[in-house]
């Protein structure tokens, strides 16, 4: 619009009056260019016909006049809403008299509750009082796309202690609960086994006590507890992380193995040898994390003295124990026997390895079933992946 009148347009003084002294009216014009402006992007030229065109319909028109052509129109409301409009009036198509509290000072939080709220309501949702005070608490309020985290300070001291009620009540669900760590997916990468369980946990704990709330407010206080959850987990040394899974790493020289090999699809390897600071399951699966991918889906652990190993196929949630029979003599290929076993997800893997670096495959016997013929174990995992 400005651009319009520096290029020496008629522009009636009635008309730049009510431009630069009603503010009512400014803000109506301004909302209504807008959208020429976004349809002109960076370097487009100004629609200045149409921008004209608004000039005396919005500044000069009365009131119900003004409204009519907002029906008809494209405009900004979060411009409007931003100067202090009353956004009831604006939802009936009021937008004169929605204007009559404007101020000169923008709020852009406002608009950007406003338009939030709006968003809710075409899926069916209406915050209640303490609805949107949890949402302001995790930071959720305005979009739940990010990381939730706790703000106490945004919400409104009345309803503080109400709403760390409910966050009590997540709280206590899912104590003791924690999120392992899957490094198949990479080194900070955490099980979604165990984000599901904790979600669900907390999430039908919170619905059980406090039934008026909406979807939003639980599913954002399951997200809050996920998420730290997941934190400490990615913070957690390996050590710490396979004692609090409860798999019992081999603890500094209670194992008789002396070394270990990993090695991946891609034929890197790393030794582990007993004298090492690390336990062999924490490097192995740091190794694991560090070179994982997904064209790299197969790991081995082995052990060259016992002649005998491991090989983790995480593409197919399977596991292969192999052990030497006998020993290549004469240029014969050694003998091994293979046998296969079916793995369910990380916490599986995490086991089966643990109980290996322990107790080598006579250890894992217990794991089974055990299948060596390949046609066999390959019918029964796929029924396995059909239920």
């Amino acid at each position: 619009m400005v651009r319009a009148y520096e290029a020496g347009l008629p522009v009636l003084p009635a008309v730049r009056r009510r431009w630069t002294e009603d503010l009512a009216r400014h803000l109506l014009l301004w909302s209504a260019v807008l959208p020429l402006c976004d349809a002109a992007g960076t370097r487009g030229r100004l629609d200045e016909d149409a921008a004209v065109a608004l000039l005396d319909p919005i500044l000069l028109a009365e009131p119900a006049d003004v409204d009519a052509l907002f029906r008809r129109i494209r405009w900004n409301s979060s411009r409007l809403v931003a100067h202090g409009a009353d956004t009831g009036l604006l939802q009936r198509g009021q937008v004169c008299a929605a204007m009559r509290a404007a101020t000169e000072t923008s709020n852009g939080k406002r608009a950007q509750e406003y338009h939030a709220d709006r968003r809710r309501a075409e899926r069916g949702t209406v915050l209640g009082p303490l609805d949107a005070a949890i949402l302001k608490y995790t930071g959720h309020y305005l979009h739940g796309a990010t990381g939730p985290r706790r703000t106490p300070d945004a919400v409104h001291p009345a309803l503080l202690p109400e709403a760390m009620r409910v966050i009590a009540t997540a709280e206590q669900a899912c104590a003791g609960m924690r999120i392992g760590r899957d490094p198949r997916r990479g080194r900070r990468a955490t099980d979604k086994r165990d984000w599901g369980r904790m979600e669900a946990t907390v999430e039908a704990a919170v619905r059980r006590t406090h039934p008026e709330l909406v979807d939003d407010a639980v599913r954002t206080v399951g997200f809050l507890m996920c998420s730290e959850a997941a934190h400490r987990s990615r913070n957690t040394p390996l050590e710490d992380d396979e004692e609090a899974a409860g798999h019992h790493p081999d603890p500094g020289g209670s194992t008789s193995r002396t070394a270990l090999s990993f090695t991946d699809d891609k034929g890197a390897e790393k030794k582990w040898l007993r004298d090492g600071p690390r336990t062999a399951t924490a490097e192995f699966w740091e190794f694991v994390g560090e070179r994982s991918a997904a064209d790299n889906e197969v790991f081995t652990i082995e052990d060259e003295e016992m002649g005998e190993g491991i090989q983790l196929h995480f593409y197919a949630d399977s596991i292969a124990r192999i052990t030497t029979l006998r020993q290549g003599e004469g240029g014969a290929d050694p003998e091994y026997r293979v046998e296969y076993g079916p793995v369910d997800g990380i916490g599986g893997y995490r086991k089966l390895v643990s109980a290996f670096v322990r107790g080598g495959c006579a250890a894992l016997e217990q794991h089974g079933p055990w299948m060596s013929d390949v046609a066999e174990f390959e019918r029964a995992r796929l029924r396995r992946d059909a239920r």
